[in-house]
């Protein structure tokens, strides 16, 4: 599967930014996915993940409450509707999908995903 995201830009504290991946290739539906992000000189972290039916998401804790992550498999999308964006939040955001067995544990680790999109810049002004 490939995947592109879409979506980032620049916005002040305390706006909003919906962040899109498209996928093609084999059948999406049949893929769990995930959002991480990477901040300069910072590594990789978990951000959100949606199973594949959708009917199990995780989220990590900085982000509870304030992103969204879901998928429309009839237009091989997920997204992650991001809100009151703080600083803090600016990264590179990745889209990343995994056909394997879905579990709480393994939702956050960046092994458990198999193919990755090119990444979104996120840049949030004070």
């Amino acid at each position: 599967v490939q995947l592109q995201a879409s979506g980032g830009g620049l916005v002040q504290a305390g706006g909003s930014l919906r962040l899109s991946c498209a996928a093609s290739g084999r059948t999406f539906s049949s893929y769990h996915m995930g959002w991480f992000r990477q901040a300069p000189g910072k590594e990789r972290e978990f951000v959100a993940s949606i199973s594949r039916s959708a009917s199990s998401t995780y989220y990590v804790d900085s982000v509870k409450g304030r992103f969204t992550i879901s998928r429309d498999n009839a237009k091989n999308t997920v997204y992650l509707q991001m809100n009151s964006l703080k600083p803090e939040d600016t990264a590179v955001y990745y889209c990343a999908a995994t056909p394997r067995g879905y579990s709480s544990t393994d939702a956050y680790k960046i092994p458990f995903y198999d193919y990755w999109g090119q990444g979104t810049q996120v840049t949030v002004s004070s």
